[in-house]
Parts: C-alpha cells; structure tokens; sequence
C-alpha cells in the first residue's frame, strides 16, 4: 500500500545502514528513551529489502553491505497523510482571496470544482495526482490517502477512483461530498444513487467510503444510511464530522466503528468522550483551518481525555490546499496545542492508526522502511523552523526515492 511519484532509486542490492543519526524517532515506547516517540540518540537503522531489520544505537550496527551517514542530523518514520481529496481539476483562487477579504466558508464551493473535474480529461486528474503525491513525497509524506468526490455522478466517481488507485491503496470513495446541483431538488433520490449504483460502481476502487456529515451536506440519518451501506460492501467507514458546526458526526463515526473522524472542529463533552472510549481515530486538519479561518480544534482537550489524534493536510483545492505536512506539524503546534513531541507522533503514527496499519508510521524491526531524514538534529525543528524545507532525502519501502 504505498503512494507513488516519479523518482529514482539510489539503493543498491543488499542491506543499507543509515549510521550516525542524531535522533531516531521509532515510535515504538519499547526503544530508546521509553516514551511514546522511542527517541534514540546517536542512532542507527538497518534496511534489509523493503523492511526495517534492526534499530539500535550507531556503534552497535551490525555489518550491512552498504552504509549512508546521516551527519549528525534527525530521521523520523515518513509521514501518513490519512485525509487527502487529490482527483480533481481546476482550482479555487479567487474563492479563497475572496474568504481572506472576508467572506465565510461554507461546503457550497466544492461544486465549483465538481464542475471542472466533471469536465477534465482522465489524463489530466491522473497528472495532478501524480504531480501532489510527488509534491508530498519530497516533504516526507510516504503514505497518502486520498478520496473521490469531485464527480458526483457513478460514471465520475468510478473514474475518480479508478484513477485514485492507480497512485495508492488507500483510496476512499465519498461520493457522498454534497448533494449536486442535478439532484438538488430531491437530495433522497441522491442518498439513494450514492448507496446503490454508484457504491456498485465505485466498491472494487477503494478500501474505504467517506460521508461528509454536515449542515449543508448530509444529515446523520443521510449519513448513517450511507456508511451502513458501504459497510455491508465490505468498505470500512471514516467520516467528515464537526468541521462547520456542533452534529453527530462524532458519534456516528464511534457507534459504527468507523475509522477515524476528520476535522473534530466543534465537539461538545459526549463527542470528546465518545472518541476517548471508542476505536475511532480523531483527525485534525489544521490546513483548513489556516485555510479558512476558522476555530482551531483542541487538540489537547482531545489527548488529555485519552483519544488518539492523528494529523492530516486535507489537501483539496477549496479549503486546504497545501501538501505539506511539516506545515501541518507547526501549525498543530502553535495554535492547536500539541508539543512537538505529539505532533510528530500524530502526523506518523496517529496517520497509521487512522489507516489502520501497523507496518507504517514506525522505525521498528518488521516495519516497511520509510523514513525521512531531516537536515536538522532533532524532530522539533520540523515545529521550530516552520516553513523551511528540512526533509533532505526520504526511503519509501527500502528505496531511496529523494
């Protein structure tokens, strides 16, 4: 399950030791300074092929047949990226200077890029997927998922998805983004084409379906419908909950086992709760709110109650156009309450959690060997140097591919 970009390998056959690294974040407690980050210090990782074999500190690497110093500087597990809308055309400028002259944001832009992904050609939504998940990859994303929903009828989010899963496994179908204007006027016959016709056509694509549960969008019984349909189709629920206003996104996501619940923007006690007791993963997105100027989520009234909390971009044309997690891991830090301790951890690990996979977001032996070296001794500079490009090589499945 890896995202793909064009770029070359500079491995060679055998196994790799990347020697004299300041700082290891493994995410595994067991290693290193025991804390959820299993720091190491002056440390070493072993690739054999596509997988972690050995972690530990620098002088006690066993012999490999090729060797990459650091110099000195920190590697971290690559990013996942959990939420992402990368099939679409066209973008969203003038909406958004116009929302930083004043204007608020609401879900009714979206239909404005529905219309010119409608419009592209499959050529050009596969260009623009490949371009983003290169875009991400040099800034340490290895792992992305991403979504439909910029088509809205089956024959375009079947395409979406089609396309969508030639660059990445995680792929999410979410033909319920909004009501389109064709079926404005009768939003029950629009549940009933998402969870019949359209999941048909859309199922063999993707491993997940998506709802975006909002005022404006689909409602909780709309919203229930839909997931509980996917689900019978063997796809595994995540929602777009409380991003615009208090509902019951939250607790739909935990009462169906969904995945994780993406945005956690407005969360009243029950919703905290819920997430804190149940096996859903809370994503925070704060690109949108940068994007939009809206509230930040509390991550740390989320953490401090016990719930896991993952970071994502949203990268998507209208509400959070960037890429770039490390921007997402300084603005987490600054406005949303996490150390930079847990912001790293939430933008790996939490990301995995997300995705539901073990054999990602960590430096551990058995782990597939993704790993993003910083040009920079610690993780924290990822939080203290916001804005500067400090991911100088990145190993996706044993490859060096930047």
């Amino acid at each position: 399950m890896t995202t793909t970009a064009p770029a070359a390998s500079t491995a060679s056959a055998g196994t790799t030791a990347i020697t004299n690294i300041a700082a290891l974040v493994t995410n595994d407690p067991s290693l290193g300074d025991g804390t959820p980050l299993g720091l190491i210090q002056d440390a070493a990782v072993v690739i054999d092929g596509d997988r972690v074999a050995w972690v530990g500190e620098s002088s006690k690497a066993p012999a490999t047949d090729n060797a990459v110093d650091a110099g000195g500087r920190a590697v971290i597990p690559g990013f996942v990226d959990s939420h992402s809308h990368l099939v679409f055309a066209g973008d969203r400028t003038q909406e958004f200077n116009a929302r930083m002259s004043g204007r608020a944001y609401s879900a009714g832009g979206i239909r404005t890029t529905v219309a010119a992904t409608r419009a592209a050609t499959d050529a050009q939504l596969d260009g623009n997927v490949a371009r983003y998940l290169a875009e991400a990859l040099r800034q340490g994303t290895t792992t992305m998922e991403t979504k439909s929903g910029y088509g809205l009828t089956v024959e375009d989010e079947a395409r979406a998805l089609r396309i969508a899963r030639e660059h990445t496994d995680e792929v999410t179908y979410l033909g319920a983004h909004i009501v389109p204007p064709d079926h404005a006027d009768d939003p029950a016959a629009y549940v009933d084409l998402v969870t019949g016709p359209m999941l048909d056509a859309c199922a063999p694509y993707a491993r997940w379906i998506d709802v975006f549960c909002e005022e404006g969008a689909f409602d909780g019984d709309q919203a229930r419908a839909i997931l509980t349909a996917g689900r019978a189709k063997g796809l595994i629920p995540r929602v777009h909950a409380n991003q615009l206003s208090y509902g019951p996104g939250v607790r739909l996501a935990v009462e169906l086992g969904a995945a994780s619940a993406d945005h956690c923007t407005h969360l009243t006690d029950a919703d905290v709760d819920a997430l804190a007791h149940g096996p859903t993963v809370a994503t925070l997105l704060p690109g949108a709110e940068f994007s939009t100027r809206a509230d930040w989520p509390d991550a740390r009234r989320l953490l401090d109650a016990g719930a896991t909390v993952a970071l994502s971009t949203d990268c998507n044309p209208g509400s959070s156009f960037t890429s770039s997690m490390p921007f997402c891991v300084a603005l987490a830090v600054r406005d949303m309450g996490l150390t930079p301790d847990e912001a790293v951890w939430s933008a790996t690990a939490g990301g995995a959690a997300a995705l539901r996979r073990s054999d990602v977001g960590r430096i551990a032996s058995g782990a597939r060997a993704d790993l993003a070296l910083l040009d920079a001794p610690s993780h924290v500079h990822l939080a203290y140097r916001p804005g500067v490009p400090l991911v100088s090589a990145v190993w996706r499945g044993g490859r060096r591919v930047h």
